[in-house]
Parts: C-alpha cells; structure tokens; sequence
C-alpha cells in the first residue's frame, strides 16, 4: 500500500500508525513516499496521502484529521528573541515558490525586522538549522517538539494552526488493508 505525506508527517506523526500497522498485518508492505509534491490519487500515484489542502477531485474519499498545532522554536542555548521587532535575528522560512504559508506571514508579523537567512519547503531541514542557531522557525509541534537542542518560545500568540486531511481513491473505499490503516490513523491522530 502506497502512503505519501510531508517529510515531517512521515516522521514525526505516522510512527505509531506505521509501527502496530505492521505488527497487526505484516503481509501487507507499505511504500511511504515523502515528498513535497501532491501525488494524485485519482491516478493511483498513491493510494492514501496526507495533506495540508483539501483535496479537489470528486472521486476522493477524504477526512479532516485535525488541526496541527504549531510552535515558535529556537535553539536550546539562545535567549529570547524580542517580540514586536526582530532587529538582530534571523528566521528560517518555508520556500514561497508555491505560494504563501500563513505561519510564515505569522512569524514575519511578529519579527518585521528580522532577516531572512534559510527558505526551504523541508520542515526537518528548518527543524535541524533552527537547533543549530542559524535562527528562528515556525514548526509543527510533533516535530519541533522531538528534534533534540530546541525549544518552543512561550509567552507569545501561537502561530496559526493548519488542517490535516486524509484522503484516497473512493474505489479503494471496501480495500480492507485501507480501512484498517485509516481506522489506525483516526485511532492514533484524528481529533
């Protein structure tokens, strides 16, 4: 069965799922493809993706899973970042090529003098350059929350949550492999 998500769903929210997945069914090998691009299930590229848009073909069967909380972060041995300004300090960005994020406009609202240094459409890759001070990220909790020398700035506003949406084929709907791994992920994700 062929999943595809974020580099950062993958691997810092899936786990589990994957994990009792493959202890329940282990005749069943899952393919997990990583990528930032939107592979199409209605041409069975994949048979069940993870995204942060709705999907828009009508022949998709798909579920809002929940609202993915995010966090400012900052490496472990920095001090805090003045809010409101941002002279001084340097964020690291989502690449804006395929458009806008709104945590980023969020965390450029909050620092408007701060300096771009990193845009990148890999949120692990933000992740490890935030933790080695390169400067500061707007990240998914499940991932900014693990990776190791970072830590989440409080006293502040959150930055604006996303929506996570699960979809696959509605052909694949009475695919039993399918409905165990989807009642898995609302079992272990789904709000």
């Amino acid at each position: 069965m062929r999943l595809s998500c974020a580099d950062w769903f993958g691997g810092y929210v899936l786990p589990p799922v994957l994990t009792e997945f493959c202890e329940k069914y282990p005749a069943v090998e899952l393919e997990l493809l990583i990528s930032a691009r939107l592979y199409n299930l209605a041409r069975r590229e994949a048979d069940l993706a993870f995204r942060i848009i709705p999907f828009n073909n009508r022949d998709i069967v798909q579920r809002r899973l929940l609202d993915m909380p995010y966090g400012v972060y900052i490496a472990q041995n920095l001090p805090d970042p003045v809010v409101g300004d941002g002279e001084g300090q340097r964020l690291l960005s989502m690449d804006a090529s395929t458009g806008t994020y709104p945590d980023t406009l969020w965390l450029q609202d909050r620092f408007p003098r701060a300096e771009i240094v990193l845009r990148s459409n890999n949120r692990h890759i933000q992740a490890r350059m935030c933790a080695s001070g390169l400067g500061i990220a707007v990240l998914p909790r499940p991932l900014g929350d693990q990776v190791p020398n970072l830590r989440r700035l409080t006293g502040m506003d959150t930055p604006p949550t996303r929506s996570i949406w699960m979809g696959y084929h509605r052909d694949l709907r009475d695919l039993g492999r399918l409905r165990a791994f989807v009642d898995l992920v609302v079992k272990h994700i789904a709000t």
